[in-house]
Order: C-alpha cells, then sequence, then structure tokens
C-alpha cells in the first residue's frame, strides 16, 4: 500500500507538451514556404498552441508543488518544463518577427532553418513519447543536438551573406534578429534534449 501519492502524469503532459511544439514547429516550417501571406494565419495559430502550452505547464509546476514522490526529480521536472516552455516562446517570437518585420520574401536560409526547428520538434516528441513508454531516447536527443549544429551554421553563413550583399541597414537588421530568434529557438531544443539526457544519466 503506497501511504504517499505518486503523481505518474508528468510524462503524460511531457508528451502533450511536445506535441504542441510539433504543431507549431510545422505551422511556422509551413507558413515559411508558402510566403508572407501565410504568416499572418500562422502567428495566431501559433498564439493559441503557446496559450495551450503555458496551461500544460503550469499544471505541471502546480501539480509539483502538491506531489510528495514524483517519477523523476523535482528538479529535473521543473528544467523540462521550464526549456519546453522555452521552444513554444522561441517558435512564437520568430513568427511574430516574421510578421511585423514584413520580410519578403522569406529568405531561403530562413525556411531552411524553419525546417529544422520542425525536425527537433519531432525529435522532442519522439523523446517524450519514449520516456513515457519507458524506452530509449538517446539517439532522439543525439539527433537534436545534430540539427541544431546545422541551424548554427546555416544562420552563420546567412549572416555574413546579409554583411555582405544587404544594402539597406533596416532589412539587415530586421533579419538578422529573426535569424538569431530561429536560432535561439535551436538552441531551446538542444536545452531540452540535454535536460532529458541529464534524466538518462540519473535514472539510468
Amino acid at each position: 500500500m503506497r501511504l504517499l501519492p505518486r503523481e505518474e502524469k508528468f510524462f503524460h503532459y511531457f508528451v502533450e507538451q511536445a506535441r504542441l511544439i510539433a504543431q507549431a514547429s510545422q505551422v511556422l516550417r509551413q507558413a515559411a514556404e508558402k510566403g508572407p501571406s501565410a504568416l499572418r494565419e500562422a502567428e495566431v495559430a501559433i498564439a493559441r498552441l503557446e496559450q495551450k502550452g503555458d496551461e500544460i505547464i503550469h499544471e505541471i509546476f502546480t501539480r509539483l508543488n502538491q506531489t510528495f514522490i514524483t517519477p523523476l526529480d523535482p528538479e529535473d521536472i521543473h528544467s523540462l518544463g521550464s526549456h519546453m516552455d522555452d521552444v513554444l516562446d522561441g517558435i512564437e517570437d520568430s513568427v511574430h518577427r516574421l510578421v511585423a518585420y514584413k520580410i519578403d520574401p522569406i529568405p531561403q536560409p530562413m525556411i531552411e532553418v524553419c525546417r529544422v526547428i520542425e525536425g527537433c520538434a519531432l525529435m522532442l516528441e519522439k523523446a517524450f513519447e519514449a520516456l513515457n513508454a519507458e524506452k530509449p531516447l538517446l539517439d532522439h536527443c543525439i539527433e537534436i543536438n545534430r540539427l541544431e549544429d546545422t541551424a548554427d551554421h546555416i544562420v552563420r553563413a546567412a549572416i555574413a551573406d546579409l554583411f555582405d550583399k544587404e544594402k539597406d541597414p533596416f532589412s539587415l537588421i530586421k533579419q538578422k534578429e529573426i535569424y538569431e530568434f530561429l536560432e535561439m529557438t535551436t538552441d531551446y531544443c538542444e536545452d531540452v534534449a540535454d535536460a532529458l539526457q541529464n534524466v538518462i544519466v540519473k535514472n539510468g
């Protein structure tokens, strides 16, 4: 008989959050590929997903404060939740700037980084599904690290090209900032992967 409550639903919430991240990343990538006309609708859709994500994170933290025995160390649950929240925020910040700065056409490297973000998000979804099913997830984390490195290379090359070819300083500043937010979003994905790897080490 268990005398203290053990909350097993944390993994379910993590999977839900990972799926929201995957949906938001898909919306971002599809809108970037379609062009500026699709971005405003995408911004609204992503804002809704981000709001749902906030509700899930709030529920995770509420349960964390109310639960005596958790399936992972409380600091690991808090770290995973916080980093996943950062990913959704990064996607929302990126699409907002694409709309606000009226980037037209969308440069090919931006589209490529959006594809990388979607790739990271799909790996996160698989990783949390594996965690929920008590299956190996290290390969998914390694792939996220590889994708983040790919994004770094794309962004560095794109920004260097901007400084070499873009004559309008305002356009340069806007595009550079968007690249930095997109890259930051892949960094946030890597933060989640690193937190997951920490869980693997501590619970292996």
